[in-house]
């Protein structure tokens, strides 16, 4: 199952009259089946957009674990990376933070990230 973050919006009085019009005239079944709705239909207008981004950029669509044994390889292999994650991105909690710091350059994360506070904190500053 895909899981979901959960969001909270500010929207007009007037916008939001008329999200309630159209609900309660039956296109939608409520007011998180219209803003989905949105959300679906302007990702869908900028795919090809959101798709050049991704390639140039080598980010990783989806969701992304890193183990403390995939951090013991990349350091066995002299390799740094450069985290770029669309999606979710889970740093399992054993990682050490000096291991962390020896094998990830950066983080960049457009979706959830999660990790021990810790482990956040340290990496946020690279």
């Amino acid at each position: 199952m895909v899981e979901s973050e959960k969001i909270t919006i500010n929207m007009n009085v007037v916008d939001l009259g008329k999200v309630d019009l159209l609900v309660d005239q039956g296109f939608y079944s409520n007011r998180t089946d219209f803003i989905r709705t949105s959300i679906r239909n302007q990702l869908a207008t900028h795919a090809a957009e959101v798709q050049e981004i991704v390639v140039r950029k080598s980010y990783v669509v989806g969701v992304m674990r890193l183990s403390h044994e995939d951090l013991v390889e990349l350091e066995e292999n002299h390799t740094r990376i450069d985290i770029k994650v669309v999606g979710l991105l889970i740093l399992d909690n054993d990682i050490d933070i000096e291991l962390a710091k020896r094998t990830i350059a950066s983080v960049q994360v457009n979706g959830v990230w999660k990790a021990s506070a810790e482990l956040k904190n340290a990496l946020s500053a690279l």
